[in-house]
């Protein structure tokens, strides 16, 4: 499996954002799947969300990101889809932190969350090796259930028809 190491800005990230429970969420100018559908849903509490956006106002750096290739140029999130969730929501205007929401805060501030750096990995593999990559990343953070595992290995059309 390759990796590659890359830096992007929460804005470019931002770019495209859309967030349908039906139609999935995307981003990145429409070329990153953000929730997958071996990913579970927004598991996020309102407090660990805010502290997303309170890390990013801080400049502390935020765990890395996890994405897959996916095609030329597009991708999926393999881990941090719940702190890309959060960003682009919040810029969305969707929920204020502090009573403050995005679209309230002084442009400089407004450019610092648009500016801050992601770390992310970009890897690029079969279906066997991501997969692989995608639960030894999850033995950290917030736990996935069994059923989670079994989604993420087993994706398809049918685990599809079944969560509707």
């Amino acid at each position: 499996m390759k990796i590659e190491e890359r830096k992007l800005k929460v804005g470019e990230v931002y770019e495209g954002y859309f967030n349908d429970d039906e139609e999935g969420v995307t981003g990145y100018d429409e070329r990153l799947d953000i929730r997958p559908k071996y990913q579970r849903e927004f598991v996020y509490k309102d407090k660990q969300r805010d502290e997303v956006i309170r890390t990013v106002l801080k400049g502390l750096p935020l765990n890395v990101i996890y994405w897959c290739k996916t095609g030329e140029d597009t991708y999926e999130v393999l881990d941090g889809q719940q702190r890309t969730i959060s960003l682009c929501e919040y810029i969305d205007n969707s929920f204020s932190v502090d009573e403050k929401f995005f679209g309230n805060l002084p442009t400089d501030i407004q450019k610092q969350i648009l500016d801050y750096e992601l770390f992310v990995y970009v890897c690029d593999g079969t279906d066997s090796e991501k997969l692989d990559w995608f639960k030894i990343i999850n033995i950290a953070g917030e736990q996935l259930t069994d059923q989670e595992l079994r989604n993420a290995v087993y994706a398809g059309s049918w685990v599809s028809d079944a969560k509707r």
